[in-house]
């Protein structure tokens, strides 16, 4: 089975970036995150030999949400906290969150005449989202707003998430019932695989980081989250 592991995380910026007046987070995710994200996409592409076995049309994937745990008594030492203990992405920065999955195929290829069809695939996509977590109580007040950040941040992730299930289900319908002729073996029918899920992963990596850069930049939610967090802690 091919597998895939790909990330989609919101930057945290230098600290030294945040004021109570201001919070300048960026519209852009840094080059070396995106050139990892990339080379995950990719891997997708190479990787698509799996077992010959025959799949079910229908399928359904598995959601989970890991965390991390952050401290603070206001909302300025909750988002220092998030900076420090956030999760790294691609090695260089770390997140407030990040959305991550596993997707692997079963694909059924089989011989018609001298050619070859691929008659079913069925994925298995697991979903992780990863978010910091409060260890500890908090005034009321910073409680509050630490609520509607939280809150917040899950649902950009939860786009994310959206965003890898179109993804699959595109990889589904440009592939299945894809046919070759002259081609025994099925080996033709891999190449012409790889060729047509190209611009679906290019178009994926596109709509990702739009949204991320519409999300972080100056009065976009993410950008207002931060804000609200450390204005209203």
């Amino acid at each position: 089975m091919a597998h895939l592991t790909c990330v989609e995380a919101i930057a945290v910026r230098a600290f030294a970036a945040v004021r109570l007046a201001a919070c300048q987070t960026g519209a852009e995710q840094p080059e070396r995150a995106s050139v990892v994200f990339r080379s995950y996409l990719l891997a997708l592409l190479a990787g698509l030999v799996p077992p010959t076995v025959a799949a079910a049309a229908d399928w359904t994937p598995v959601e989970q949400v890991k965390t991390y745990a952050i401290g603070g008594s206001t909302g300025l030492e909750l988002y220092n906290s998030i900076g420090e203990r956030g999760p790294e992405v691609g090695g260089l920065v770390r997140a407030i969150a990040h959305t991550d999955f596993k997707l692997t195929w079963t694909r059924d290829y089989q011989r018609r005449g001298n050619g070859c069809v691929l008659a079913s695939a069925r994925p298995k996509l697991v979903i992780t989202y990863t978010l910091p977590k409060l260890a500890g109580r908090l005034p009321a007040e910073v409680e509050r707003s630490w609520q509607t950040f939280i809150e917040g941040v899950r649902a950009h992730e939860q786009v994310h998430g959206e965003m890898i299930k179109d993804l699959t289900r595109q990889i589904e319908t440009v592939t299945v019932g894809l046919s070759m002729d002259d081609d025994p073996q099925c080996r033709k029918i891999r190449k012409e695989l790889t060729n047509r899920l190209a611009p679906l992963a290019a178009s994926h990596r596109k709509r990702n980081r739009a949204f991320d850069q519409t999300e972080m930049s100056r009065g976009g939610n993410v950008h207002s989250l931060i804000l609200a967090l450390v204005n209203g802690g």
